[in-house]
């Protein structure tokens, strides 16, 4: 990352670069991001109302994440190209640049400290926030994040379990630990694994 703009992701961007793809070069770096507390306490209508990952600094645990590097020369316009991948307003982007000293967004002092050690210029990553009390009705602890998912019916739950399964093995949250011990959710990750493999999905 050695004087580059560097793109942080735990969730879906690392099997989904979608929009972002033309904007960045090299693989991934698995494991070589910042250590941020994560748990998937975000509700997503992308996700058809399944659970989504996000930065969680009251439910979240330290997580490993990962890195690779924008082919942009600029943090904004880095923030810019991952916004219009997440489709989220660009005040929900986190940044950092070094050259500034400008570090906005959960986690930045994190981010900042994690770009400094490995070189990199700048840092852009997604900055969504939990948001499952209002469309839940309730807070979010692990109960009530369970039986939500045992709520969602049809395509909304095969979407939940496909997202957790798919999440890269480092996302390793109290939340994904707990469901991973039930019966139910073992029956239903082979399930949607079959259901995928018939459809090629």
């Amino acid at each position: 990352m050695e004087g580059r703009i560097a793109i942080i992701g735990w969730g879906s961007l690392i099997w989904d670069l979608d929009d972002l793809a033309p904007h960045v070069e090299g693989a991934w770096r698995m494991g070589g991001g910042p250590a941020l507390p994560l748990e998937f306490s975000r509700i997503s209508p992308k996700r058809l109302m399944g659970l989504a990952v996000c930065i969680d600094e009251g439910w979240g645990a330290p997580c490993p994440t990962h890195a690779i590097r924008s082919a942009r020369r600029d943090v904004a316009a880095a923030r810019e190209d991952l916004a219009r991948r997440e489709r989220a307003p660009l005040g929900l982007i986190g940044q950092v640049c070094l050259r500034t000293g400008l570090a906005e967004g959960p986690g930045a002092g994190v981010v900042a400290d994690w770009a400094r050690a490995v070189g990199a210029a700048g840092a852009v990553w997604t900055g969504l926030r939990p948001n499952f009390a209002e469309h839940a009705g309730r807070a979010f602890d692990h109960d009530a994040a369970e039986a939500w998912v045992l709520g969602l019916e049809g395509a909304s739950r095969d979407e939940a379990v496909r997202y957790l399964e798919n999440a890269p093995a480092q996302t390793d949250t109290p939340l994904r630990r707990r469901l991973a011990s039930r019966d139910w959710w073992r029956a239903e990750a082979a399930r949607v694994a079959a259901l995928d493999a018939r459809t090629g999905a």
